[in-house]
């Protein structure tokens, strides 16, 4: 049975509720605190506040108070409002402050048991909401809709199940760690070790054994076997990120196990098969490199069976905003924090900002600002952003369609070698459809074009 919290003082009301409410377990409390108290204790998803509770039954201040303690400790809570008085500013007012609906006494139990019906249900569809976006954050982390990411995101598809070298490329913080996740977990190897080792973040001198492991005795300080991150990796996924800083002494070494998959660990003298799926990533120019002789052209070739170009923040639209709204549902999480949103300035600020540093820029700013937000709503200068000095304008469906249309048939009309007939076969429409379009949009040049033809 689904708990319902009743916040009411008056007895008679509680046994009126208690019959007529017996599809819900009900759990009572008769002021502010006896109220909080149930509410910790019983969690209930639904509650029912009388605004005129004690110690000022006649006025709703009492009441308004209670409400803000319950959305500030639960926010998810549905409170159904009742109130006694026929002025409904209180009920309004209670609205405003977040309370899912109201109910004016006197009590009909048929209308309260449809309002928590409805209430319980849009609790089920935000739980069940809340797990798919969960399920969707496990399985990938990959926000957005523009066309340069879905593009690399049916690559990614593509790919996951082969076991073929690929190459990520991007700048840095465009998020191409999470690509490589992303392959990982929709691959059959996606229940073994998933491996990232940072070639550019390690010295030179320890890169060697990082990777590939040593023997006890191998060197001073190596006081027993150490596996290295490749045989860490057996059986799943290695991603070697930015590996266009790979040292040339190391890259021989790494050549030859990437074509026989068996490597000796430092100090050893047996070879060791290993089991691996390699991920490159790197934000340097490999071509350049290459053609400087400062990477293994046969090195290049071989981590570059198929090459994955991970887009830049900047070009990628609208993708800008899910990503932020996006992380600002995380940082609300993780600080206890409840900003709802950004400013209308902030919006076009993001949109309008280069992102050189990417999602990591993105990400870091957007943490400064939730800890140190004073309302509800971010803006530019908490994000740290020039506000935009001009306002982008959406256009209306009618102008999308109407330019299609004219682009549409500017494009037929060139294809059929300016012949409105043949324009017209070849959108499917009749001729004096054509001419109507023509009208509508003001194409007069194709007419011209057309007289010009025929004389």
């Amino acid at each position: 049975m689904h708990t319902v919290l009743v916040i009411e003082d008056d007895l008679g009301i509680q046994k009126q509720l208690k019959w007529s409410l017996s599809d819900y377990e009900l759990v009572f409390a008769s002021d502010r605190q006896q109220a909080m108290t149930q509410l910790r204790r019983f969690e209930p998803a639904v509650v029912t506040l009388d605004l005129g509770l004690p110690p000022d039954p006649a006025n709703a201040s009492e009441g308004m108070a209670c409400l803000s303690d319950i959305l500030s400790s639960k926010p998810d809570t549905k409170v159904i409002v009742i109130t006694g008085s026929t002025d409904n500013s209180h009920a309004l007012q209670a609205i405003a402050l977040g309370a899912y609906d109201y109910y004016q006494k006197p009590l009909d139990a048929d209308v309260l048991n449809i309002i928590l019906q409805r209430a319980f249900k849009l609790t089920e569809l935000e739980n069940e909401n809340k797990a798919l976006r969960a399920s969707y954050q496990q399985q990938a982390d990959i926000i957005g809709n523009s066309e340069a990411i879905q593009k690399a995101c049916r690559t990614v598809e593509k790919i996951a199940p082969t076991e073929i070298t690929t190459l990520l490329l991007g700048e840095s913080g465009t998020g191409k760690e999470v690509f490589a996740r992303a392959i990982h977990r929709q691959s059959p190897r996606a229940n073994k070790p998933f491996i990232a080792i940072n070639c550019a973040s390690i010295p030179e001198n320890l890169l060697e054994s990082e990777l590939f492991g040593y023997e006890k005795g191998a060197f001073t300080g190596a006081v027993k076997t150490t596996l290295g991150k490749i045989e860490c990796a057996n059986g799943g996924t290695l991603l070697l990120d930015e590996i266009g800083d790979m040292p040339l002494s190391l890259q021989a070494k790494m050549l030859r196990f990437l074509q026989e998959r068996v490597i000796e660990r430092i100090g050893g003298r047996s070879e060791i098969e290993v089991d691996v799926r390699i991920i490159c990533a790197t934000h340097r120019d490999l071509t350049e490199m290459v053609a400087q002789q400062s990477f293994r052209e046969d090195l290049y070739y071989r981590i570059s069976e198929i090459v994955l170009k991970v887009p830049a923040l900047r070009n990628r639209g609208h993708d800008i905003i899910l990503i932020a709204k996006a992380l600002l549902h995380r940082f609300n999480q993780e600080y206890k924090t409840q900003i709802q949103g950004f400013t209308e300035c902030a919006t076009q600020a993001m949109l309008a900002h280069s992102w050189p540093g990417n999602i990591r820029e993105l990400q870091n700013k957007l943490k400064s600002a939730v800890i140190l937000a004073e309302s509800k709503f971010l803006s530019a200068e908490e994000l740290g952003l020039q506000p935009s000095t001009s306002k982008a304008s959406c256009p209306t469906l009618r102008q999308i369609r109407e330019e299609a249309e004219s682009e549409g048939i500017r494009h037929a009309y060139a294809l059929a070698n300016s012949n409105l007939s043949k324009t017209a076969d070849l959108l499917g429409i009749t001729r004096p459809t054509l001419y109507a379009l023509i009208d509508k949009y003001k194409l007069y040049d194709l007419k011209q074009s057309d007289n010009e033809l025929t004389q």
